[in-house]
């Protein structure tokens, strides 16, 4: 993400310490010498117009420029001071207070009630919701849990067949009906199913056609009154940028949404998806997908984000930890 952000601001602040001491500082007391206000209002000008060219949402671009900005103002002046260097670290903590401001732990809230524990996933289409649940139902059952797939997306006959084809893979149950047909109606027979067979979590997989969709909506709706869910799991787009904050906030309207999981993050080479998701919507990033094998899932963790958003070496992996 910040790369070309970095050399944004980093080419404002190297103008700005090419002047002389006096250009850009100001005596402080006894302490020595400060940054200048005005010097500073110059780079972080740049530092905001980057934020917002990286897909961050205007109100998360303005809080974590004002957050650089408490950081650095009055800041000593000290011999070899870089300027770009100050922000990115002022950066760098305003991000990572941004991404761990909620957390979340699925292994907690399995263990908040008694089994079966449902979870229904929502997003649009595109978005990998459906490996998204495959990848989720191969970690759980990992973990020694059993899983029930809902194959709740009647309204395409392809998402019934790709959930099939993971169950199969997986041998795990799956429910479905045929295609068109009501899927409030699978997901309270996978409730049942599960119910009866003792099975412990239900995953239920929803249609995703455009969130201005009101049908589509309805629907959502419907099926949580009738399955109840524990969890309600947005699916986005990494590389959707605005947009995914855009669904994610017509889905928490229509539904609530609880939780995150941020999809293509091995191609988001910019991440102000995450920002704007975790910092506008309140909810917490709960995993991150990428690549289609089952194993390419993880939990999220700010410290890692960080280290992807800023490009550091040793975070390029994207194991899980």
């Amino acid at each position: 993400m910040f790369r070309a952000l970095k050399e944004k601001f980093s080419a404002t602040s190297k103008v700005a310490e090419s002047r002389s001491i006096d250009d850009i500082s100001e005596v402080a007391g006894d302490s020595g010498r400060r940054l200048r206000e005005s010097v500073l209002d110059d780079v972080l000008h740049e530092l905001e117009m980057g934020l917002l060219e990286s897909d961050v949402a205007l109100s998360v671009a303005e809080e974590l420029t004002k957050s650089v900005r408490m950081a650095l103002v009055g800041k000593r002046i000290d011999k070899g001071f870089k300027i770009d260097e100050a922000i990115e670290l002022a950066l760098r903590v305003a991000v990572r207070d941004v991404l761990q401001a909620n957390t979340f732990s699925l292994k907690d809230v399995l263990a908040s009630k008694d089994p079966p524990y449902v979870i229904m996933f929502v997003g649009i289409n595109g978005t990998g919701k459906t490996t998204v649940i495959a990848k989720m139902a191969s970690r759980l059952k990992t973990h020694g849990y059993s899983v029930v797939l809902a194959a709740a997306d009647t309204f395409r006959a392809g998402a019934i067949e790709q959930l099939t084809i993971h169950s199969e893979r997986l041998e795990c149950k799956i429910i479905k009906h045929q295609a068109g047909g009501d899927p409030a109606a699978v997901a309270y027979d996978a409730i049942e199913h599960a119910k009866a067979r003792k099975r412990g979590i239900v995953l239920i997989d929803t249609a995703g056609r455009m969130q201005t969709n009101a049908n589509l909506m309805d629907e959502m709706k419907k099926i949580k009154r009738v399955a109840k869910p524990d969890l309600i799991v947005f699916v986005g787009d990494s590389l959707a940028g605005s947009d995914a904050v855009i669904q994610a906030k017509k889905f928490d309207e229509a539904v609530g949404i609880d939780a995150v999981v941020l999809t293509k993050i091995d191609a988001d080479a910019k991440g102000g998806a995450a920002l704007s998701i975790a910092k506008t919507v309140g909810k917490p990033i709960a995993y991150v997908s990428f690549g289609q094998e089952y194993d390419q899932f993880r939990r999220f963790d700010a410290d890692w984000m960080v280290g992807r958003i800023f490009g550091d070496k040793q975070s390029a992996s994207t194991q899980d930890s």
